[in-house]
C-alpha cells in the first residue's frame, strides 16, 4: 500500500474551509478506470485530499480494500465518519460539499444532460469495458473491435458530438471542464491505447482531455508505476 500525503499548503487550505480529512482510496493508475474518475475530478477542481493507493490483483488486495469498505471495490472516499464507495456517488457528494467549485454545469438543462451521460457511462458500455480494458502504458492498435465495442464507440462518439455541438468545438463537453469530462477521461485513455479513429472534432477533444493538467498528472503517475498485471499487458490474438 502506498500513501501520498498532502502538501502542507494544501492541508492549510482544506483546514480553513472546515472540510478536512478527505481521503481517496484508489488502485493502480495504469489500470483502474473507476479510480481515475473522482481523482481527476478532485484534482481538476483543486479539492485537496490524501491519496491511498492499493495494488490490484494481489493476494491481499481484497483484504486491503475491506479495510476501508466492505463493498470490496475502489474508489472509496473517506470524509470524516462518512464513507462513499462508488465513483458517481463520490462525485455527487463532492459537488454538494463544494458548490462553489461548480463541478456540474450551472444551466439546468445542461446539468441534466451531464448527469444523464455520466449515468449512461456508469452503467453501460460493457462492450468497450470487456474488449478494451484500460492500460495507459500499452498500445493495442486495432484490437478489441468486437461488434459490441464498435457499437459503444459509436454511441460515445454520438454523445461527444451532441455535447460539443452545444458547448462549442473548442471547449469541453459542457464548456468548462466538469464531472462529465472526468467521467469520460478513462474512455479517452482507452481510445488512445487502442488507436480508435475518430473525426477531427472528436480527436481534438481527446487531445484536450489528455492534455488537461489533472489528466496529464494521472497519466504521469500511471507511466511511473512499476507494478504490472500480466493479463492486462498483453492482448491475446
Amino acid at each position: 500500500m502506498q500513501t501520498t500525503e498532502l502538501d502542507p499548503a494544501l492541508s492549510q487550505t482544506l483546514d480553513s474551509t472546515g472540510k478536512n480529512g478527505l481521503k481517496l482510496v484508489i488502485a493502480n493508475k495504469n489500470y483502474s478506470s473507476w479510480s481515475m474518475r473522482p481523482w481527476v475530478a478532485m484534482t481538476a477542481f483543486n479539492i485537496p485530499f490524501q491519496e491511498v493507493s492499493l495494488l490490484l490483483d494481489r493476494s491481499d488486495t481484497a483484504m486491503q480494500i475491506a479495510h476501508y469498505s466492505s463493498a470490496g471495490r475502489v474508489p472509496i472516499l473517506l470524509a470524516g465518519e462518512t464513507t462513499i464507495w462508488d465513483s458517481l456517488a463520490i462525485c455527487e457528494y463532492l459537488a454538494e460539499q463544494f458548490p462553489e467549485k461548480k463541478m456540474w454545469p450551472e444551466d439546468v438543462a445542461a446539468r441534466a444532460l451531464a448527469r444523464s451521460i455520466c449515468a449512461e457511462m456508469h452503467s453501460g458500455f460493457t462492450g468497450v469495458r470487456s474488449a478494451m480494458w484500460m492500460n495507459i502504458r500499452a498500445r493495442f492498435p486495432g484490437k478489441g473491435r468486437t461488434i459490441d465495442a464498435q457499437a459503444d464507440i459509436g454511441r460515445i462518439s454520438e454523445i461527444w458530438e451532441t455535447c460539443l455541438a452545444l458547448s462549442g468545438p473548442s471547449e469541453f463537453l459542457f464548456g468548462e471542464f466538469s464531472i462529465a469530462d472526468a467521467y469520460f477521461a478513462p474512455v479517452v485513455m482507452r481510445f488512445r491505447t487502442y488507436d480508435v479513429v475518430l473525426g477531427p472534432a472528436l480527436d481534438a477533444y481527446v487531445e484536450r482531455i489528455a492534455g488537461h493538467p489533472a489528466v496529464a498528472q494521472w497519466i504521469s503517475g500511471a507511466l511511473a508505476e512499476t507494478a504490472r498485471i500480466a493479463k492486462y499487458d498483453v492482448y491475446p490474438d
